[in-house]
């Protein structure tokens, strides 16, 4: 059985190939041929957990008839954060399916991007999804809910420095910051305008449980302990985690590929290290002057501070991609230049989705 070192290193390898070659595919449009609603949902599922269930619950209630569609990220197995997933996209796509989604669709590489960068990617999927409903959990938030309004409104709302405004009033609805969940969202009804999404009554806002804690579940699973997190876990997900496991796939949230990061730290050039993407002309200079390395922590200390906390996560997932800020900016331009299922509930919900999409470059995961 091969070690979590090598198949982590296997899995970037294969992603770093598959997004260069999505980035100089074309995406291809065309006529919607049916009339099924579709739900689009954008959730990492690091694990699902019965929020996550409950989220689709309610979606799926408000849209009966609908078909339910997870978009999870997706190349490099990186979060928003730069961290590593507990388990595969691929995985994450079962419990999905087996939780209650319809059809999982592979999201943008988002530990290699700029928080805007994503979010203006998901954005782009949601459109080119033409998602008649997008479900978001929130926590509840005094004042919050004005803002709430104000994008089911069709309104975009945009995250400043420590503060909310309105984009076409340039009104301050909220000092401060905003708790992960509702960053997204707002995040999400800037991007969905600045791509000419009409979002107007498609949110689906659903408020957080409680006693949910992505913590301890992580914590659980480097433990090998998942009874400890039972109580928080559907038994699908805990049946397909302990499946990964077992198959020495899971969890993988505490690997990256060290060696390979070491070996391009001390070995490129300065021009090639300013070209990948993230990296700052300060970090490079830090990374020169201080190489060699012998390991990531060192090289994590030279990297820049950045405006978000989790920069220097985000570099060093870069650092394992190795995909230099053109690439990105085409695979950008043309994103999603190509709908990639990574698992389907039976044939006939594959082929509804088909018809009811005006994406038409459509390819199943192999």
């Amino acid at each position: 059985m091969p070690s979590k070192e090598k198949f982590v290193k296997e899995l970037i390898s294969r992603d770093r190939k598959l997004l260069i070659e999505d980035a100089d595919k074309e995406p291809v449009y065309g006529k919607k041929e049916g009339k099924i609603e579709i739900v689009a949902d954008f959730t990492e599922y690091s694990p699902l957990h019965i929020g996550h269930r409950h989220c689709m619950r309610v979606a799926k209630q408000k849209v009966p008839d609908g078909i339910f569609v997870a978009v999870v990220p997706g190349p490099f197995e990186r979060s928003g954060r730069g961290l590593p997933y507990i388990m595969t996209r691929q995985a994450r796509a079962d419990t999905a399916v087996a939780v209650g989604a319809d059809i999982v669709v592979e999201g943008p590489p988002m530990g290699i991007m700029g928080s805007g960068q994503y979010s203006l990617c998901l954005a782009k999927i949601f459109k080119a999804l033409d998602a008649d409903y997008i479900p978001r959990g929130y926590k509840p938030l005094e004042g919050f809910n004005e803002i709430l309004q104000r994008i089911s409104d069709g309104r975009g709302v945009a995250p400043k420095p420590y503060k909310i405004i309105d984009m076409d009033t340039k009104e301050v609805l909220m000092e401060g910051k905003l708790h992960e969940d509702n960053y997204v969202i707002v995040s999400l009804s800037r991007s969905l305008k600045k791509v000419n999404f009409d979002f107007k009554g498609k949110f689906i806002f659903v408020k957080r449980i409680e006693g949910v804690s992505g913590t301890k579940i992580r914590e659980a699973v480097l433990n090998q302990d998942l009874k400890s997190a039972e109580e928080m876990l559907p038994l699908e997900t805990a049946e397909i985690l302990k499946k990964e496991m077992d198959s020495n796939k899971a969890p993988i949230h505490n690997i990256r590929d060290e060696d390979g990061i070491i070996s391009l730290v001390n070995e490129s050039s300065e021009v090639h290290l300013k070209s990948l993407a993230l990296l700052d002309d300060k970090t490079v200079l830090n990374l020169i002057n201080g190489r060699p390395f012998e390991n990531i922590h060192l090289i994590e200390e030279c990297i820049s501070r950045g405006f978000s906390r989790h920069y220097k996560t985000r570099v060093l997932s870069s650092l394992e991609a190795r995909i230099d800020k053109n690439t990105i900016s085409k695979y950008i331009e043309k994103y999603p230049s190509v709908i990639r299922v990574l698992k389907y509930k039976d044939g006939d919900t594959l082929q509804n989705f088909k018809n009811n999409i005006p994406h038409r470059r459509i390819e199943l995961w192999q």
